[in-house]
């Protein structure tokens, strides 16, 4: 085998185990949100499980959410052949949210398969909205079961260490972003200035309407006082002739 034989062999080999090793990232249970989540507010999240085995459907995926910090505002979204259950539990230290008292929030959401669950090949998305997301955290850990028609269970647990590598079953994280002026999000915000600054435009094309009908109202008057002089004067000069 020639040098170039060689080096095309290796190159083979060498991206064939770049596909391997990075294969079983993308079949991990993660969680990404709709747009922002930002620090404080409210966000829409997607749980995305996807199926690892060959011959087996997963049938149930529970998540484990935060208790460091606690989520009293958590809803489901429906998914077709799928059931929901969410689970909450009592907070040791009350939450004070819009200045009510919260002695609860979510601990699980779990999610059952009434069909054929998702099939070999195939992932499904689990969408939730939630908050008020901490104002002091960098991220949420959500801990994931999975758990597959022949009984098999994968645990999604283990959380990321800065600086190591990734652990074999990471537990899906969610990245906040830093807090903006509305913790309602920005859109609000920005639509109603847009909106007072279109109102405040229309106030001014109104102004400028009515100076000149004022305007044009008093040049009619003066234009019609003249007419009315210029006929008298001409009506004494045939009296004179």
């Amino acid at each position: 085998m020639n040098a170039k034989s060689r080096l095309a062999a290796a190159a083979t080999v060498a991206a064939s185990a770049v596909l391997v090793l990075s294969a079983p990232a993308f079949a991990h249970v993660s969680v990404s949100p709709e747009g922002e989540a930002a620090k404080g507010g409210y966000a829409t999240v997607n749980f995305k499980v996807p199926n690892e085995q060959d011959d087996a459907s997963t049938v149930k995926v529970e998540v484990a959410f935060p208790g460091d910090h606690p989520l009293a505002s958590v809803m489901t979204e429906p998914v077709p052949g799928w059931n929901v259950k969410v689970t909450k539990a009592k907070l040791d230290k009350p939450l004070e949210i819009h200045g009510e008292k919260i002695d609860e929030a979510v601990s699980k959401v779990t999610w059952t398969a009434d069909g054929k669950g998702i099939q070999p090949g195939t992932f499904q998305k689990f969408p939730v909205s939630m908050g008020q997301l901490p104002e002091n955290a960098d991220s949420l850990v959500f801990k994931a079961i999975q758990t597959y028609d022949n009984k098999d269970v994968v645990r999604w647990i283990e959380p990321q260490q800065k600086g190591q590598e990734e652990p074999e079953h990471p537990a899906p994280t969610l990245e906040l972003t830093a807090a903006s002026d509305d913790h309602h999000g920005g859109a609000g915000a920005k639509d109603d200035a847009k909106a007072g600054t279109e109102k405040a435009a229309a106030s001014e094309d109104s102004d400028s309407s009515d100076t000149t009908a004022r305007v044009l109202g008093i040049v009619g008057i003066v234009v019609g006082a003249a007419g009315v002089a210029f006929g008298v004067l001409a009506g004494r000069r045939r009296t004179a002739a």
